[in-house]
C-alpha cells in the first residue's frame, strides 16, 4: 500500500480532497479531509509515478516501485500562482442572466459518482451576452440517494480536448451540502469574485470522501460502493453538454440521448453578472 499525508509546503496544513493517482496503472484515489490518503501500489509494472494534483496546487509527481509499500509518506504541494482576471464597467449597467437548465422537473435517471468523480455541465453563453462574475450556481439534488452528503463545487474553462473541462476558474475549496432532495440547491458564490469566460464555462460536482454511514449495498457484488448525494437529468438540450470524470482516467463526454434526439444532461444552472 501507499499511504500518508498531502500538506501545503509553506504553511503545513493538510490539503483535504486531494487526488492521488498512478500513472501507468490507471487507478487512483482521494484523501480525506485531514489530507490523508491509502491506495493499492502499482501491480502492472515495476515502477510507476503517483501523481498528485490538488485544488490550486503545482501538480506533483514522485516514483514508486512495485512490492515496495510506502507507509508515512508526507507529500508537500506548492500553491499555484494564480493571474486573478478583472471586469471594468465603463458607462454600463450589470444586470442578472440565467444560464444552462431552465426546467424544474427533472428526467428520468440518476448521475451518481466514487470519491474523486464528477460531472460537469458546460454552461454556455448561447445568448452572447458580455459575462461578468459568476454570482452562483445551481444542482437538482435527487432525492434518492443521501441528498445532504457533502460535495464540492468546481468550474472549469472548456480549454481541454475537444473543449473538455480543463483549467480551474474556481480554485477555492467550496463543499457544501444540500438540505434535501427533490429540489434545486444554490451556492452563493459572490465571495469568491470568479470573472465568468465569455463563451461559457463548466460547472461540475465533485463527489468527495463520505462517512461511514452513508453507504449504499450494491446488489451486483455484494460489496458496499459509497455514493453519497445524487444529481438528476435534464433533457432539455440537443446536444451533449456534460463531461463526466474518474480519477487517472480523466474526462469522457456523455453521449446519452432519446429517441427524439433529447440529450442526457446533468441539471445544473448559473446566474452570471451580464454587463450592458
Amino acid at each position: 500500500m501507499l499511504a500518508g499525508k498531502i500538506i501545503d509546503k509553506a504553511t503545513k496544513e493538510p490539503l483535504p480532497f486531494t487526488s492521488l493517482s498512478l500513472k501507468e496503472e490507471q487507478t487512483g484515489a482521494l484523501s480525506n479531509e485531514f489530507g490523508v490518503f491509502q491506495l493499492p501500489g502499482p501491480l502492472k509494472n515495476e515502477t510507476d509515478s503517483l501523481i498528485v494534483m490538488a485544488l490550486g496546487y503545482e501538480h506533483l509527481a514522485i516514483a514508486v516501485q512495485r512490492g515496495k509499500p510506502l507507509a508515512n509518506l508526507v507529500l508537500e504541494v506548492n500553491r499555484r500562482a494564480i493571474a486573478l482576471s478583472n471586469v471594468t464597467v465603463k458607462g454600463g449597467k450589470v444586470k442578472n442572466l440565467e444560464l444552462g437548465a431552465n426546467s424544474n422537473h427533472p428526467g428520468d435517471g440518476l448521475l451518481q459518482g466514487q470519491p474523486g468523480g464528477q460531472y460537469a455541465f458546460f454552461v454556455k453563453n448561447d445568448k452572447n451576452k458580455r459575462l461578468g462574475n459568476i454570482r452562483s450556481v445551481s444542482f437538482y439534488i435527487g432525492e434518492n440517494g443521501f441528498p445532504r452528503e457533502p460535495f464540492r463545487v468546481r468550474l472549469y474553462k472548456p480549454d481541454g480536448n475537444y473543449n473538455a473541462p480543463n483549467t480551474d476558474i474556481l480554485t477555492d475549496n467550496v463543499v457544501v451540502s444540500a438540505p434535501k432532495g427533490g429540489q434545486w440547491y444554490t451556492v452563493d458564490l459572490t465571495p469568491y469574485n470568479v470573472v465568468a469566460p465569455e463563451e461559457g464555462f463548466f460547472v461540475a460536482m465533485e463527489w468527495i470522501v463520505s462517512g461511514d454511514k452513508f453507504f449504499n449495498t450494491n446488489f451486483m457484488d455484494d460489496n458496499y460502493t459509497p455514493y453519497g448525494q445524487i444529481m438528476r437529468p435534464t433533457f432539455e438540450f440537443k446536444e451533449s453538454r456534460t463531461w463526466t470524470y474518474s480519477i487517472a482516467k480523466g474526462w469522457t463526454l456523455l453521449t446519452m440521448a432519446t429517441a427524439a434526439g433529447q440529450h442526457y444532461n446533468a441539471m445544473i444552472k448559473a446566474e452570471v453578472d451580464m454587463i450592458k
